[in-house]
């Protein structure tokens, strides 16, 4: 909020939702119907500040059934058929996930970081989430989400078979009923219940559609009773917003690199240089994805490992192996499909051998990895003051610029060179296959075939060891 010259408080619109959920106020057994389209103002992917967006939706609010749901995704379909442009439209059920969790007896505390932990298709960290939460014993039942992913009656027939209660049961059959009317819709329509929204806004049936050549979403929905019945007791609510700016991308001309592309699917792979890229790259050619001359059916870049994930994210690249301190500094929006256990290390605090915590004033603290010390001192309530370094991080508790550093540790050779000891570990750090989460609606089963091919390969090093 601001002020104006007149005086008058003005607000930036971070959200359309909200405003009509909370001055529609249906009677009872009345459906209101809302189409709009508002300027609003969203983080940005590219930026990573709030920017102006356009945006486009419709909301129906009040005594939402299954007719008025099969409406709201329809016309969601619908939406995307028009742009006249191959699309996908990706079906999720909160309820089915709410339902497991229930079952499996998961706290309310460790609910939410294991659906961020499915958003992101990470099977080695859901694992390690539910170790943490004490739920070892569910941990193959939470990964077993990770495989219904796919067409719609296939992976709805497997979502069937692993329910365990009414709720589960209730969104299988939602789903169901929803199979039908999809069928009309003539795009391709995938079930995939790692999709999950914001476990406080959305409780039921969550969607999100793709164009090809955009890199992330261009269609959200969902349904939303719990934030809906925050102002009118009772009533249910369904609704999904396009976002328009995202078309502007269907206007700009072809990069250079897609001119020469043949009917074979391509896919583009980020390395980072040096001798992790190497390393990977020996890898994926000795399981069959060498690069021929041709580039018939893969194309490989070779950048910065910091750009690597934002190569991906961006959709230059459909596919890449990053650093996990890499991936988690940049807090890129992309699926971390496998754990490769390549270049293992670790993030720690270190400091001088004689060093001594005085929690009477925030820690100096010397790194370039900015956000991840952020998060780690938020997670003890430590205030701190950040130096963000390029590089000789060590030297500067040294020279008194830092009271302690947070780097990346592999041998500790370097620490003991310079005085210093390791603190704490927080994070360890492997390399990470990535994908771009629009890329894997497309060409999944080219993703899907490289990953089990490199997951196999590793596995055969493993045991050879």
């Amino acid at each position: 909020t601001f002020t104006d010259l007149d005086g008058r408080l003005l607000a930036l619109k971070p959200d359309v939702t909200l405003s009509i959920a909370k001055t529609a106020q249906p009677a009872p057994s009345e459906t209101l119907c809302y189409y709009y389209h508002e300027n609003v103002y969203r983080p940005s992917a590219e930026s990573h500040t709030f920017k102006e967006i356009s945006q486009m939706g419709l909301e129906m609010l009040g005594a939402v059934g299954e007719a008025q749901v099969q409406q709201a995704v329809c016309l969601a379909a619908r939406s995307l058929d028009a742009l006249g442009a191959e699309w996908v439209l990706e079906v999720s059920h909160m309820g089915y996930l709410f339902g497991l969790f229930d079952a499996l007896g998961v706290p309310d505390a460790a609910r939410a970081k294991l659906l961020e932990k499915l958003r992101e298709k990470n099977a080695h960290e859901l694992r390690a989430a539910a170790g943490a939460a004490g739920l070892a014993d569910a941990a193959d039942t939470l990964c077993s989400v990770l495989n219904l992913c796919g067409s719609y009656a296939d992976t709805l027939a497997k979502a069937a078979a692993l329910c365990r209660n009414d709720a589960m049961r209730a969104a299988v059959a939602e789903l169901k009923a929803l199979a039908v009317p999809l069928e009309k819709a003539g795009g391709v329509i995938r079930l995939d219940m790692t999709l999950a929204g914001e476990m406080e806004y959305y409780n039921g049936l969550v969607f999100q559609g793709y164009l090809k050549a955009l890199p992330r979403p261009l269609l959200k929905g969902g349904r939303y009773d719990l934030l809906m019945q925050k102002f009118t007791p009772g009533a249910g609510a369904i609704g999904f917003a396009v976002y328009l700016d995202e078309l502007d991308r269907l206007s700009a001309p072809l990069p250079p690199v897609q001119k020469n592309s043949t009917d074979r699917v391509m896919l583009n792979v980020a390395l980072p240089k040096g001798r992790l890229g190497d390393k990977v790259y020996n890898l994926l050619a000795g399981i069959g994805y060498g690069c021929p001359e041709d580039y018939n059916a893969i194309r490989y870049f070779l950048v910065k490992p910091s750009d690597v994930a934002i190569y991906v994210e961006h959709g230059a690249a459909d596919v890449g192996i990053v650093g996990k301190d890499i991936l988690t500094e940049a807090s890129a929006d992309v699926y971390e499909l496998l754990d490769t256990g390549l270049g293992k290390c670790r993030m720690c605090v270190a400091a001088p051998a004689d060093y001594k915590d005085d929690p009477s004033r925030p820690v100096r603290v010397a790194t370039k990895f900015v956000n991840i010390a952020k998060s780690y001192y938020a997670s003890m309530g430590r205030d701190i003051d950040i130096i963000k370094l390029n590089g000789s991080i060590e030297l500067a508790p040294i020279l008194g610029l830092s009271d302690v550093i947070v780097d990346i540790v592999e041998t500790g050779t370097t620490l003991r060179e310079n005085g210093l000891k390791v603190i704490t570990e927080f994070m360890p750090i492997s390399a990470r296959f990535i994908a771009n989460k629009a890329s894997y609606q497309f060409k999944h089963a080219e993703m899907d075939t490289m990953l089990e091919k490199l997951r196999a390969e590793l596995q055969n090093k493993e045991e050879a060891k």
